[in-house]
């Protein structure tokens, strides 16, 4: 008995030093990373996680107002640590899924009894459908703002099943969609809950296909972006706005929205007001109007007036620049010779579409870069669609328009931090050398 303690010790010793589940523990990352691509076929934004028992990697398609992540759990889903949660459990009151039923051709990952649902949606397709709200193992990498670090885990991290089906729309090999909006149980909620970390996330997209990579922050910064830029110490910030109703797929009686809205106050065109119907910038009791940033929106989109009245402001003023306009190339309104465009740091030589945002001075600045479209050797194209005359929402900053920008999503001050565009500083979005 008398060398028992010692070895038991030695072996207990041992099983900590070796242990990943246990080191890991004790680590508390400042922050977490998520690369991001542009699909070239799609022109969507997708990551990747690692998921389930044992860890695959999961294809996701971003979606910054979504309300939670969903995937489709028909095919192939296999994992040990899978977990539906019960009716009336602290995951459904957390995940606010008060729908409860049974599933009669289960038990199996997205159907069995005595579980609750919400309703996954394919902001792509606008399609939407019930899933089983479940949980399972998420992995993803920390890093201190330069570099990816060690990989950590939520053991039981929040999702809804979806059936295949939904994908119909999404990115090849995409198999459901990464939510980021305001929920408790959206992507940034969980990951700040997880790791302690303030409700606070970054992104930034990248212009370019598949051979580069943009990138998604959870927690605060440095964001630093080649060579050695720390893009954070440059964000200028404006309130996130809620809006009262919510526009998703299905929604309750009174429900507010989960996607991001900001205060679009007026419009410039080269530093002249573009005149349009004030009322329709600011969101009304039924929820229109207003200005909210998408992900899944390949262009802004703008109601057909404000289309319209930008439109004619921009292409004035184009043509005191001597830039000859062509015929229009669909989708677009405007189109131009580009033999007559000349070349900026920040992108084509056109005049400058501001945003102008809850005073004078704080506008987000869209330069060439992101207000120009090349759809052909000889012609590039004003990057703004008619999002039509009843609009649900007037302004949709869509992802053209986001790419090589830092967007940073304050949840808990409720706030915007932006830095226009990054080429301004000589950097970009593509985190393909250290990420």
């Amino acid at each position: 008995m008398a060398s028992f303690y010692p070895n038991l010790l030695l072996l207990l010793f041992l099983f900590l030093l070796v242990s990943p589940s246990l080191s890991q523990t004790s680590f508390r990352p400042r922050a977490l990373v998520l690369p991001v691509t542009k699909d070239a076929a799609t022109g969507q934004y997708v990551t990747t996680v690692n998921q389930r028992t044992p860890l695959v990697p999961v294809k996701l398609t971003v979606d910054v107002g979504g309300r939670f992540m969903w995937v489709d759990c028909d095919s192939g889903y296999v994992s040990s640590s899978y977990r539906a949660p019960r009716c009336r459990s602290a995951q459904c009151s957390l995940a606010k899924a008060d729908a409860c039923g049974d599933c009669f051709s289960g038990p199996r990952p997205g159907c069995n009894n005595n579980t609750c649902s919400l309703f996954p949606g394919n902001t792509v397709t606008q399609t939407s459908t019930s899933g089983e709200v479940t949980e399972d193992v998420i992995s993803v990498s920390s890093t201190d703002g330069s570099n990816p670090g060690r990989a950590v885990s939520v053991p039981r991290f929040l999702f809804t099943c979806a059936p295949t089906f939904l994908l119909r729309g999404l990115a090849s090999g995409v198999t459901g969609m990464a939510g980021l909006g305001r929920t408790r149980i959206a992507l940034p909620s969980q990951f700040a809950s997880a790791f302690s970390f303030r409700r606070k996330f970054a992104i930034c997209l990248t212009s370019s296909g598949n051979s580069t990579r943009g990138v998604l922050f959870f927690g605060d910064g440095p964001y630093r972006f080649l060579p050695s830029i720390d893009a954070a110490s440059s964000l200028t910030f404006t309130p996130l706005i809620v809006n009262p109703v919510s526009n998703a797929g299905v929604t309750s009686p009174g429900e507010a929205s989960d996607e991001y809205f900001i205060g679009v106050k007026s419009i410039q065109v080269n530093g002249r007001t573009v005149p349009v119907n004030a009322t329709l910038l600011a969101i009304g009791r039924d929820g229109k109007g207003g200005t909210k940033i998408s992900t899944t929106e390949a262009y802004t989109k703008l109601e057909s007036s404000i289309h319209e009245a930008v439109v004619s402001a921009f292409v004035s003023v184009a043509e005191s620049m001597n830039i000859t306009r062509v015929g229009s190339v669909a989708p677009f309104g405007a189109c131009f010779s580009s033999k007559n465009i000349g070349s900026t740091r920040v992108g084509p030589a056109v005049p400058l579409v501001d945003l102008v945002l809850q005073s004078p001075d704080v506008y987000w600045r869209i330069f060439g870069a992101n207000s120009m479209v090349q759809v052909s050797d000889d012609v590039s194209c004003l990057g703004f669609v008619d999002g039509g005359r009843n609009a649900t929402t007037s302004i949709v900053i869509g992802g053209h328009q986001l790419e090589d920008n830092l967007l940073q999503f304050d949840l808990a001050s409720s706030r915007l931090g932006f830095t226009s565009s990054l080429l301004f500083r000589q950097t970009t979005c593509d985190m393909k050398e250290t990420y």
